[in-house]
């Protein structure tokens, strides 16, 4: 009897453990992907943001294929999966922060993915949008409405409120195709699906920014880039994406999406701390608001139909 209290309590400490470290991974993730966007601030800074989303999938793609399998799904959809994500939705981002947008407040609106996406799928795939989410969506959609209305000052986002924040929900919504194509190709991999279909980003991204910017300023750019540049590069590479993906995908796996997606609602919580701590962003008493009902709608949204049930 004592040998069975014994064993008990055992694993008992083993379940508190492996509580504790699928915690602090998801943490460690969230806070990882919550720091990208002031990393994303810093490389607009000295490179084109096209350039660097392009730079980004691009050492992403290669040589990251030659040691991760490719997914086992249509190459057309997984083609426009990277279409819609790495040149909208990254496209949109990078530019809208190099706009002006602050990169808490870009983290935050992005989250807009969410809803976006529930409405494509009820849309695209059959699905049914139920009264908690419409509810979420209502709630979320008066954060950005608070968002909005902060942003009628003068010289609000260095004069670029207007487009950036369309830039921003260009993104959101981008991200959202891209989640609706994710869940057509099905289960491949996480890690898989990003890194071959961000062979399909930077050609067009590049492109785009030889339009927008000109081959001299990329050539100008490139010549002289400097070592800040070359580790937003890296970072967004090898921690935001190889890194936050792979070991995201891993949780997914091996824990179940119901007990690591709430860590996702961490991600804005990272970014505007990241934000003001290391660029001096204004964290405000409406922003404060405008961020909580953000981030209570997308938790109606997500968890309201567990709650009630």
């Amino acid at each position: 009897m004592r040998r069975r209290k014994q064993i008990s309590v055992a694993c008992t400490r083993v379940g508190l453990g492996v509580e504790v470290l699928l915690a602090l991974l998801a943490f460690a993730i969230t806070a990882v992907w919550g720091f990208n966007f002031v990393v994303i601030k810093v490389g607009t800074d000295g490179v084109p943001p096209l350039l660097l989303a392009a730079l980004r999938f691009a050492f992403l793609a290669v040589p990251a294929v030659f040691f991760v399998k490719p997914p086992r799904a249509s190459w057309r959809l997984v083609a426009a999966y990277g279409i819609f994500l790495g040149v909208g939705e990254f496209g949109l981002l990078f530019m809208a922060i190099k706009l002006g947008a602050p990169a808490g407040m870009s983290s935050l609106i992005l989250q807009a993915q969410a809803f976006f996406t529930a409405l494509l799928a009820a849309l695209f795939l059959g699905e049914r949008i139920f009264l908690h989410s419409a509810l979420g969506m209502a709630i979320a959609s008066s954060g950005l409405a608070l968002i909005g209305w902060m942003g009628r000052a003068p010289g609000a986002w260095s004069g670029h409120f207007a487009i950036a924040l369309t830039m921003l929900l260009g993104a959101a919504l981008m991200w959202a195709v891209a989640n609706v194509l994710a869940r057509r190709i099905g289960d491949v991999g996480a890690l898989n699906l990003i890194v071959w279909s961000s062979l399909a980003s930077p050609l067009p991204l590049l492109a785009l920014s030889l339009f927008f910017d000109g081959p001299s300023v990329i050539v100008t750019a490139l010549h002289g880039i400097s070592w800040v540049s070359i580790g937003a590069v890296a970072y967004l590479v090898l921690f935001s994406t190889l890194f936050g993906y792979g070991a995201w995908n891993h949780l997914i796996v091996k824990y179940g999406a119901s007990r690591v997606a709430p860590f996702s609602m961490l991600v804005p919580i990272f970014g505007v701390s990241s934000g003001a701590l290391f660029l001096g962003e204004r964290v405000t008493g409406s922003f404060v608001l405008a961020a909580a009902l953000v981030v209570l709608g997308l938790g109606v949204h997500s968890f309201g139909r567990r709650l009630s049930g």
